[in-house]
C-alpha cells in the first residue's frame, strides 16, 4: 500500500503547471493551473478578498505529485453559490466560530467538476484525509467541497462527509445538426415562442462570436463594463478584477468564447463562456443598453449554436435561472460535500440535508415535467 505525504502550498501558481495539469486533466478548464493561478495573480482570489489560497497536495513515495485539491481559507461565505449562511448563524448562536473554514472549490465559479485532481486514483482517500487534517490542525469549523463532479461524490461519501444536493439547468446536445433541428424537438408553441424571442432580440444588432486571437484588449474593456454592471447589481461589487480578464485572454484565449451584441459597431452587451472538452460553460453576462430578450439570446441561444457547431455534449449556463427551463435547459442535480468537525453540529446539519435532498428531488421531478420538449404519445 502506497504511503502518501501531504502538504499545503502557498498558491496554485507555486506549483509546476505541467504537474498540476497532469492531475487535473484537460476536460474542465476551471481546475487548470492557468485558470486558478490567474485568479490568484489578478488579485481576485487572495487573502484580502477572503479567499486565502491553500492548495493541498499529496505525493507518493517517490516524491511525485499524486493528487491536488484547489482549497481556500474562507473568512466569509461569499462567491460560493452553495449557501451556508444559515449554518454559520446557527453555529454562532450556539457559541461557535464558523469562520474561518476550508473551501474546496473554484472561486466564484458554480461549475461542477473534479475537486480531487488525481494523477493516481488511489490517492483520493489520502487527499480527503489531508483536508480533514487541515481542519483539525487549525481548529477550523468545517471543510466544504462544492460543485463536485457526480463521479467523485462516492469518494467523499465513503470518507463520511455529508452530501448536499441542489440543481442547475443544463442543455443536452442530442446530436442536433443545427438550431432548427433542436427546435424541432420542442412543442410547437415553445418553438414559435423561441423564434419570436430570437428575432426580437437581434433586431438592429449584429451578433458576433469571438475566440482565440480574435479577442483583443478593446473587447475586454467592453466586457469589463458589462461585468461591472451585472456584478454591482447581483453582489454589490464585482468579484473579479479587470486584470483577471486580460490574463484570461493572454493565457487561455483558445478556451474563451465571447459573444457580443453590437449596435452600429459598438458593443452594447456580451456573454463570456469557457470551452471544455465536451461542455460549453456560460459564466458572465452584462449590458449597457436594455434590449428585450437579449439576455436569452446571448447567454442561452448563442451558447446552443456554439455547442452544436463545436460538437459539444452540453451547455452549462451557470447557477439559478428558472427562465432557462422554457428555453430547453433541463434541471440537473449538483452536489457538494461537507466535513463538520463538531459532532453535535454535524448531526443537526445531517438532519437538515436529509430533508433538503427530498425537497430538491421533488423540485427536479416537477421541473422535468415542465420542459418544452415534445411529449411522447
Amino acid at each position: 500500500m502506497t504511503a502518501y505525504t501531504a502538504r499545503i502550498g502557498d498558491g496554485v501558481a507555486g506549483f509546476d503547471a505541467a504537474e498540476w495539469d497532469g492531475c487535473a486533466g484537460a476536460a474542465n478548464p476551471f481546475v487548470s493551473h492557468a485558470f486558478l493561478s490567474i485568479l490568484e495573480e489578478s488579485g481576485s482570489a487572495r487573502s484580502r478578498t477572503g479567499w486565502q489560497p491553500l492548495p493541498i497536495a499529496v505525493t507518493d513515495e517517490a516524491g511525485r505529485l499524486a493528487g491536488v485539491m484547489p482549497a481556500y481559507g474562507k473568512s466569509h461565505s461569499q462567491g460560493e453559490y452553495v449557501f451556508d449562511h444559515g449554518w454559520a448563524d446557527a453555529y454562532a448562536r450556539a457559541g461557535g466560530a464558523y469562520y474561518p473554514k476550508l473551501q474546496i472549490a473554484v472561486p466564484f465559479t458554480p461549475v461542477p467538476g473534479p475537486r480531487l485532481l488525481l494523477r493516481d486514483p488511489a490517492a483520493a482517500p489520502a487527499l480527503i484525509a489531508a483536508a480533514e487534517a487541515v481542519v483539525a490542525h487549525h481548529a477550523l469549523s468545517s471543510a466544504h467541497a462544492t460543485f463536485i463532479a457526480p463521479e467523485q461524490v462516492p469518494l467523499f461519501e465513503a470518507a463520511g462527509w455529508l452530501i448536499r444536493t441542489d440543481s442547475q439547468f443544463h442543455w443536452q446536445n442530442d446530436g442536433y445538426r443545427d438550431f432548427d433541428d433542436f427546435l424541432a424537438a420542442l412543442a410547437s408553441r415553445k418553438r414559435k415562442a423561441i423564434r419570436k424571442e430570437r428575432a426580437a432580440a437581434v433586431a438592429g444588432l449584429d451578433i458576433v462570436q469571438l475566440s482565440g486571437a480574435a479577442i483583443g484588449e478593446a473587447d475586454w474593456d467592453a466586457f469589463w463594463q458589462f461585468y461591472q454592471d451585472t456584478g454591482a447589481r447581483k453582489w454589490g461589487h464585482p468579484y473579479l478584477t479587470r486584470t483577471f480578464f486580460s490574463l484570461l485572454g493572454e493565457r487561455m484565449a483558445d478556451k474563451v468564447l465571447l459573444v457580443f451584441a453590437r449596435r452600429n459597431g459598438r458593443p452594447i452587451a456580451g456573454a463570456l463562456n469557457l470551452i471544455g472538452a465536451d461542455t460549453l460553460y456560460g459564466r458572465y453576462w452584462g449590458a449597457v443598453e436594455e434590449v428585450p430578450f437579449l439576455h436569452f439570446e446571448l447567454c442561452y441561444y448563442q451558447a446552443i449554436d456554439a455547442a452544436i457547431a463545436r460538437g459539444l455534449a452540453r451547455v452549462e449556463a451557470g447557477a439559478q435561472g428558472g427562465h432557462k427551463l422554457a428555453r430547453g435547459y433541463a434541471p440537473t442535480p449538483t452536489f457538494s460535500a461537507h466535513f463538520i468537525a463538531d459532532p453535535n453540529f454535524r448531526a443537526a446539519v445531517a438532519d437538515f440535508l436529509a430533508r433538503e435532498r427530498q425537497a430538491v428531488a421533488r423540485d427536479i421531478a416537477l421541473l422535468t415535467e415542465m420542459t418544452p420538449f415534445r411529449k411522447a404519445d
